[in-house]
Protein backbone atom coordinates (compact mmCIF):
# COMPACT_ATOMS: atom_id res chain seq x y z
CA UNK A 1 0.00 0.00 0.00
CA UNK A 2 1.55 2.91 -0.85
CA UNK A 3 2.31 6.09 1.67
CA UNK A 4 -0.39 8.99 1.78
CA UNK A 5 0.92 12.64 1.55
CA UNK A 6 -0.70 16.00 1.15
CA UNK A 7 -2.28 17.06 -2.34
CA UNK A 8 -3.52 20.33 -3.45
CA UNK A 9 -5.77 21.07 -5.88
CA UNK A 10 -6.33 24.57 -6.76
CA UNK A 11 -8.28 26.76 -9.38
CA UNK A 12 -8.73 30.13 -9.54
CA UNK A 13 -12.41 29.60 -8.51
CA UNK A 14 -12.01 27.67 -5.74
CA UNK A 15 -10.23 24.91 -3.73
CA UNK A 16 -10.87 21.39 -5.14
CA UNK A 17 -8.74 18.97 -3.09
CA UNK A 18 -7.14 19.13 -0.18
CA UNK A 19 -6.73 16.09 1.36
CA UNK A 20 -4.19 13.25 1.93
CA UNK A 21 -3.75 11.03 -1.36
CA UNK A 22 -1.75 8.06 -2.05
CA UNK A 23 -1.07 9.08 -5.85
CA UNK A 24 -1.91 11.41 -8.82
CA UNK A 25 -0.90 11.81 -12.60
CA UNK A 26 -0.51 15.10 -13.91
CA UNK A 27 -0.94 15.94 -18.00
CA UNK A 28 2.76 18.12 -17.41
CA UNK A 29 3.86 19.76 -20.54
CA UNK A 30 6.71 17.13 -21.12
CA UNK A 31 4.29 14.26 -20.49
CA UNK A 32 1.99 12.98 -18.16
CA UNK A 33 3.55 11.90 -14.24
CA UNK A 34 2.84 10.73 -11.57
CA UNK A 35 3.45 11.58 -7.84
CA UNK A 36 4.29 9.31 -5.10
CA UNK A 37 5.17 9.74 -1.53
CA UNK A 38 8.86 11.62 -1.58
CA UNK A 39 9.03 12.64 -4.99
CA UNK A 40 11.88 14.14 -6.16
CA UNK A 41 11.11 18.15 -5.85
CA UNK A 42 10.43 19.44 -8.92
CA UNK A 43 7.87 22.35 -10.41
CA UNK A 44 6.29 21.39 -14.27
CA UNK A 45 3.69 23.06 -16.34
CA UNK A 46 0.29 21.45 -17.28
CA UNK A 47 -1.34 20.80 -20.69
CA UNK A 48 -4.99 20.50 -20.50
CA UNK A 49 -5.96 16.39 -19.86
CA UNK A 50 -6.88 14.68 -17.01
CA UNK A 51 -5.46 14.77 -13.05
CA UNK A 52 -6.23 11.76 -11.70
CA UNK A 53 -6.14 11.65 -8.19
CA UNK A 54 -5.93 7.99 -6.07
CA UNK A 55 -7.04 8.33 -2.71
CA UNK A 56 -6.31 5.68 0.23
CA UNK A 57 -6.93 2.27 -1.49
CA UNK A 58 -8.08 1.82 -5.45
CA UNK A 59 -10.67 4.88 -5.92
CA UNK A 60 -9.81 7.26 -8.58
CA UNK A 61 -10.85 10.70 -8.78
CA UNK A 62 -10.76 12.76 -12.11
CA UNK A 63 -10.74 16.73 -12.88
CA UNK A 64 -9.93 18.25 -16.54
CA UNK A 65 -7.41 20.68 -16.02
CA UNK A 66 -6.18 23.26 -18.00
CA UNK A 67 -3.40 25.28 -17.79
CA UNK A 68 -0.75 26.21 -14.74
CA UNK A 69 1.81 24.65 -12.70
CA UNK A 70 2.56 21.71 -10.71
CA UNK A 71 5.13 21.44 -7.47
CA UNK A 72 6.18 18.96 -5.87
CA UNK A 73 7.69 20.09 -2.66
CA UNK A 74 8.80 18.22 1.03
CA UNK A 75 5.35 18.97 1.87
CA UNK A 76 3.87 17.95 -0.89
CA UNK A 77 1.90 18.20 -4.03
CA UNK A 78 0.01 21.30 -5.35
CA UNK A 79 -1.74 21.72 -8.59
CA UNK A 80 -2.24 25.37 -9.86
CA UNK A 81 -4.63 25.11 -12.39
CA UNK A 82 -6.43 28.15 -14.55
CA UNK A 83 -9.06 25.76 -14.54
CA UNK A 84 -9.93 22.22 -12.74
CA UNK A 85 -13.48 20.78 -13.12
CA UNK A 86 -14.24 17.17 -11.96
CA UNK A 87 -14.97 15.23 -14.27
CA UNK A 88 -18.26 14.12 -13.12
CA UNK A 89 -19.39 17.60 -13.18
CA UNK A 90 -18.88 18.01 -16.95
CA UNK A 91 -21.88 16.71 -19.78
CA UNK A 92 -21.34 16.06 -23.26
CA UNK A 93 -24.68 17.71 -24.03
CA UNK A 94 -23.65 21.23 -22.16
CA UNK A 95 -20.31 20.80 -23.78
CA UNK A 96 -21.72 20.25 -27.18
CA UNK A 97 -24.03 23.51 -26.36
CA UNK A 98 -21.32 25.59 -24.77
CA UNK A 99 -19.15 24.85 -28.19
CA UNK A 100 -21.98 26.05 -30.38
CA UNK A 101 -22.54 29.07 -28.93
CA UNK A 102 -18.77 30.39 -28.66
CA UNK A 103 -19.03 29.72 -32.08
CA UNK A 104 -21.96 31.67 -32.42
CA UNK A 105 -19.80 34.01 -30.48
CA UNK A 106 -17.01 34.38 -32.70
CA UNK A 107 -18.76 34.64 -35.67
CA UNK A 108 -21.14 37.99 -33.98
CA UNK A 109 -17.70 39.25 -32.03
CA UNK A 110 -18.02 42.99 -33.43
CA UNK A 111 -14.47 44.10 -31.91
CA UNK A 112 -11.39 42.14 -31.52
CA UNK A 113 -10.88 42.29 -28.06
CA UNK A 114 -14.54 40.17 -28.13
CA UNK A 115 -13.44 37.99 -31.03
CA UNK A 116 -10.49 37.24 -28.72
CA UNK A 117 -12.59 36.46 -25.51
CA UNK A 118 -14.66 34.08 -27.68
CA UNK A 119 -12.08 32.30 -29.42
CA UNK A 120 -9.94 31.75 -26.24
CA UNK A 121 -13.52 30.42 -24.59
CA UNK A 122 -13.93 28.08 -27.69
CA UNK A 123 -10.66 26.86 -27.14
CA UNK A 124 -10.59 26.37 -24.02
CA UNK A 125 -14.14 23.78 -24.71
CA UNK A 126 -12.21 22.25 -27.24
CA UNK A 127 -9.50 21.30 -25.12
CA UNK A 128 -12.06 19.79 -22.88
CA UNK A 129 -13.49 17.59 -25.37
CA UNK A 130 -9.98 16.56 -26.53
CA UNK A 131 -9.09 15.51 -22.92
CA UNK A 132 -12.15 13.82 -22.20
CA UNK A 133 -11.62 11.60 -25.48
CA UNK A 134 -7.93 10.12 -24.62
CA UNK A 135 -9.56 9.78 -20.47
Amino acid sequence: MAELFQFELVSPERQLLSEQVSEVVVPGTEGEFGVLKDHTLFMSTITPGILKVRREGDSWDEYFVRGGFADVAAGGLTVLAEQAVPVGEISREQLDQAIKNAEEDVADAKDDATKQRAENTLAQLKDVVEALSKA
